[in-house]
């Protein structure tokens, strides 16, 4: 494609892969009036597809011997569990702690796995669709590539975190501790005890989602340049050797995105439980 006369050039290809089919161009580096309207829809049908997967298990659960898909399921659901646990030592908490944890699993494993597909699939099906619904010629088909998405989930386990703080110290008890923590309960110290404490929230609210979005966004780069490899090739030597090194480089990256894809998924869950496990510690 980048080869082509005509075509688009190896800068134009990446710049409009990694273009959003928005309602419209933000108008600045924060814009909250701009939706990704791709990133929408595969976040959504992407955590149904995969509550469905779980009600699915869950419906067929047998107590004789489990089926593969059960047993995968299983595995999983006790990994998690066990995980919950060890950070969250509120069994109360736990019930819902630990279902969550799961689904934030699941949902981002099933988004970032929209990496494996080839790049062009779905944007050239839809590149046949937008025309006749009148829609831009944009399809980026994984939402935690998308900051906004990533963002949105580290936000929502704040909110999480925030919830728990209250409940479990009171509204009077964790307010006197964003005052009093880290440095004492010393009246002068309450300005740095606060600004310590917001500091905290954010910083680790902007990590766990730009964490996630890095990795994803970083290994989305690289399935386009090894793309460009396909697309340049051509009846000469040169051109051979590239389709070779496309197909040696994408099997492989492929492979080893496997296990980018999962571990995020488990970094993510795991921070958004030791988040939720510190907003159950007192200072």
């Amino acid at each position: 494609m980048a080869a082509s006369a005509t075509g688009p050039t190896a800068g134009e290809y990446i710049v409009h892969h990694l273009g959003f089919l928005q309602n419209r161009k933000p108008t600045g580096v924060v814009d909250f009036g701009v939706f990704n309207f791709d990133s929408i829809f595969w976040a959504t049908l992407l955590g149904v597809l995969g509550c469905l997967l779980l009600w699915r298990a869950a419906r067929k659960a047998t107590s004789g011997v489990p089926g593969r898909f059960q047993a995968a399921v299983e595995v999983l659901v006790e990994m998690v569990d066990s995980q919950a646990k060890g950070i969250v030592h509120n069994a109360q908490s736990r019930k819902f702690v630990a279902p969550l944890a799961l689904t934030v699993f699941v949902w981002i494993f099933l988004m970032n796995a929209m990496d494996l597909l080839p790049v062009d699939l779905i944007p050239q099906i839809w590149h046949g669709v937008a025309p006749a619904v009148g829609a831009p010629d944009y399809m980026r088909v994984v939402p935690t590539a998308d900051l906004s998405v990533t963002m949105g989930l580290s936000l929502a386990v704040l909110l999480v975190c925030l919830y728990y703080n209250v409940k479990i110290k009171g509204a009077g008890g964790w307010i006197h501790e964003l005052f009093t923590a880290p440095f004492g309960s010393h009246p002068l110290l309450w300005p740095f005890n606060f600004l310590m404490q917001i500091i905290e929230f954010v910083a680790k609210t902007v990590s766990h989602g730009m964490r996630l979005f890095g990795n994803m966004y970083a290994g989305e780069l690289i399935f386009m340049l090894i793309a460009l490899m396909g697309g340049a090739w051509s009846l000469s030597a040169t051109g051979i050797g590239l389709a070779i090194g496309h197909i040696i480089a994408g099997t492989a990256w492929a492979i080893f995105h496997i296990l980018i894809i999962t571990l995020q998924a488990f970094v993510f869950m795991m921070l958004t439980l030791v988040y939720v496990g510190q907003a159950h510690d007192a200072h």
